[in-house]
């Protein structure tokens, strides 16, 4: 594992670079639930000192993605039941208001992007490669969010999203959900570009229950694993 420094990170603190590389590893699931974090460990491969590490570390626990376990450090935050229904909670009020504000200002340009997004979405699933379908999958919301014209609640969604990243890898895992998937974003894409606001919410809050439904499987899955 090295830091992929990006254009966009050369004015951040080195800190600041080394929690977006250890956020995006857990996010990603490169780092585990319960893979702990030791800062010499990390500080080797990443080739920095331990202090950005340590300030990571401290930071990504205030996020919820690390946790500080007593006589054995930090390790990666387990993802709960409870965690991932808080932010699907929290995603679906959201979601739903994105979804009637898009019927009322989307342009016709950006509704034959949305359609563009479901055809790639589906592209990505044909080669099951986890990380291309989370890409497309967030391109797909992204353009809707795009057309609210509402800054507050881009930006919501936007942070949003990070902690929704690792709960997305999730109900990606499972290879069975991902035609019904597809099939949940051209029920969202059709309702949007037909301007039908109260369709459009109704599809957009059963996509964000039946991923609910699939991530709490994955983490009976997961938790029946490491039982054995």
């Amino acid at each position: 594992m090295t830091i992929q420094f990006e254009e966009s990170d050369a004015f951040l603190p080195l800190r600041d670079v080394v929690v977006k590389t250890l956020r995006q590893q857990i996010l990603t699931g490169k780092l585990k639930p319960g893979e702990r974090l030791l800062e010499i460990h990390l500080a080797e491969e990443l080739g920095v000192s331990r202090t950005p590490i340590r300030e990571a570390i401290r930071k990504l626990e205030l996020e919820g993605l690390v946790t500080m376990i007593p006589r054995r450090g930090a390790e990666v935050a387990q993802i709960s039941e409870k965690g991932m229904s808080d932010v699907l909670e929290v995603r679906k009020a959201l979601d739903s208001l994105a979804g009637e504000l898009a019927c009322a200002r989307i342009t016709e340009g950006e509704k034959e992007q949305l359609r563009e997004a479901c055809l790639d979405f589906e592209k990505a699933i044909a080669t099951k490669d986890k990380a291309k379908i989370a890409k497309a999958d967030v391109v797909f919301h992204n353009i809707i969010t795009e057309a609210t014209r509402n800054i507050r609640l881009a930006q919501l969604l936007n942070n949003l999203s990070e902690q929704m990243y690792r709960y997305r890898f999730e109900y990606i895992k499972d290879e069975n959900q991902h035609k019904a998937l597809a099939e949940e974003h051209k029920r969202i894409y059709e309702a949007i570009r037909d301007n039908k606001p109260e369709q459009a919410v109704e599809a957009l809050k059963n996509h964000i229950d039946n991923q609910e439904k699939t991530i709490v499987r994955q983490i009976m899955l997961n938790r029946a694993k490491n039982m054995e």
